[in-house]
């Protein structure tokens, strides 16, 4: 016969076990609703439909829609770099990564989507993802920066080079890059060109990434 702890344990994990399920499925919803309609524009009561749930339902697992767009957007960014390290103190591993980021992401449309379009309504300081993509384009040219400084110290950077102007290039060109493949998914490479961009900051070439497969 199994202990009371155990079975109160076991009772424990399966309301758990739902809510964690329900707020993955919302956040799914979310993110599909975000993507194709922008934060403003996307409503609760679709993303509510979209889990077949109400409103008062929906605000229970996030009490607002600038938190459901926040947990959306930290959910998203969690899967996507958990792939990688990004170890700056590696230098061109750290960059090798980011190429292979972008070439990941070409396997992810809709997650591209989402950040571009929230990135954009962001600029608004009254835009509940403010601060949030301020502070992520902070860390990527801060991650960026890390790696040319490491790789300038071994002597791998081409003469003139501007480490921080550099960083926020390189991450500009990301972005249009983005941009220019969402709206003609055969006009480029994503990850082909960003480590173009990269190539010419270097002594040497960085390595082509391991092609991501489209699930």
């Amino acid at each position: 016969m199994p202990s009371a702890t155990r079975t109160s344990r076991a009772a424990a994990r399966g309301p758990y076990a739902k809510s964690a399920r329900t707020r993955t499925l919302i956040l799914d919803a979310a993110f599909a609703v975000f993507a194709g309609a922008g934060y403003r524009s996307g409503s609760l009561r679709e993303i509510a439909e979209r889990v077949e749930m109400s409103e008062a339902g929906l605000l229970h697992h996030f009490r607002t829609k600038a938190q459901l767009l926040l947990a959306v957007l930290d959910h998203r960014d969690e899967l996507a770099q958990s792939r990688f390290e990004f170890d700056a103190h590696s230098g061109r591993r750290a960059l090798e990564d980011l190429v292979a980021l972008a070439d990941y992401n070409s396997t992810i449309p809709g997650v591209i989507e989402l950040f571009c379009t929230l990135s954009a309504e962001s600029t608004s300081p009254d835009h509940p993802a403010h601060e949030f993509f301020r502070n992520r384009y902070v860390r990527s040219r801060q991650l960026v920066v890390d790696a040319l400084t490491v790789i300038g110290t071994e002597g791998g950077l081409r003469p003139g080079v501007d480490i921080r102007s550099a960083a926020a290039r390189s991450i500009a060109v990301w972005d249009g890059l983005q941009i220019q493949w969402l709206l003609d998914r055969s006009s480029l490479d994503m990850a082909d060109e960003l480590r173009a961009c990269f190539d010419e900051l270097l002594v040497h070439d960085l390595a082509a990434p391991q092609r991501a497969v489209a699930v």
